[in-house]
């Protein structure tokens, strides 16, 4: 849906680029049924990598019991490992009317793809479910250690169940991670939450990685912390009526001045991201970023030549 809605966002510039008349019109009956496809070839993909490793799927609703050993029940039949792993995801939730006035007129991510039609406006929400028998936080999600074990003995959990940092590459490599220390003897194996890279699939996207500016300060103490920013007008929008802007920051700490924060928000972050994490997770310095050429002209280019 974010790549539908750049092209929408294109065609408010077409005529400035010289596209005179260029209008469209959206159906929304392909774009969903062409999602659809997609997702059902993703879960048949993941279904054949499955059997091909003989992977036994049992289908059901499964509840932990108060065996001795870790067990769950599914359909009635009682399943005990040595080890258990609770990686379920997200579960959408909902609020009443009497709760937040209005709710009704909301919907889940579910809910949108199964819109036959719409309207103008719609909201999206998510929330965890909640996993009897292991100890859950004020919010219901999972209370688990650095290791990713939760408060019952042989019974772990990964992903958005344990409410931190809620991106399909954490849960990915935490389980990893947790797979590496189970069945490999790697007993330090667990991942590391700090300097995780995410972005906000809005318009115009929103890329953070590593330590805010207050936490800097609260971690490193104001007279060690040193802020840069820049906020331009992209190249893009030089031949557009509709503009937009694009700021940055750069967070750093200590003598050397080490890149502990990295910031933006504008036209093309989301894809500038990922590289400068990279160097934000190597340690790289300001001066690191000062002494790499810049690629000119792009809006990248801001964060190698800030002053």
């Amino acid at each position: 849906m974010w790549n539908t809605s750049t092209h929408a966002e294109y065609l408010h510039d077409h005529e400035d680029y010289g596209f005179e008349g260029a209008k469209a019109h959206f159906n929304w009956e392909l774009i969903k049924r062409k999602r659809d496809a997609y997702v059902s070839r993703l879960n048949q993909i993941y279904r054949n990598n499955l059997d091909k490793g003989k992977i036994e799927s049992i289908h059901g609703y499964a509840r932990f019991t108060d065996d001795p050993e870790p067990t769950v029940e599914v359909n009635g039949k009682k399943f005990t490992a040595p080890h258990i792993l609770i990686a379920t995801g997200g579960h959408p939730s909902t609020v009443s009317e009497d709760d937040v006035p209005g709710a009704s007129l909301g919907i889940t991510s579910d809910g949108f793809f199964e819109l036959e039609s719409f309207g103008d406006k719609v909201r999206i929400t998510v929330g965890c479910i909640v996993i009897q028998g292991v100890k859950l936080d004020e919010r219901g999600h999972i209370v688990v250690d650095e290791f990713q074990n939760t408060t019952r003995a042989g019974v772990y959990a990964v992903g958005d169940v344990c409410g931190r940092a809620l991106l399909t590459p954490v849960a990915i490599a935490a389980g990893r991670k947790l797979a590496h220390r189970l069945f490999e003897g790697k007993a330090d194996s667990k991942i590391s939450y700090n300097n995780i890279p995410t972005v906000v699939f809005s318009h115009p996207p929103i890329g953070t990685v590593g330590l805010t500016e207050d936490e800097a300060i609260k971690t490193w103490g104001k007279d060690s912390v040193k802020v840069y920013t820049t906020s331009f007008t992209p190249m893009y929008y030089a031949m557009t009526t509709r503009k937009s802007q694009c700021i940055m920051k750069l967070v750093c700490a200590g003598k050397n001045e080490k890149v502990v924060g990295l910031h933006m928000q504008g036209f093309g972050c989301d894809e500038m991201l990922q590289g400068f994490a990279v160097a934000v997770n190597m340690g790289a310095t300001k001066e690191d970023f000062d002494r790499t050429i810049a690629i000119h002209p792009t809006s990248s280019e801001e964060l190698v030549t800030l002053r």
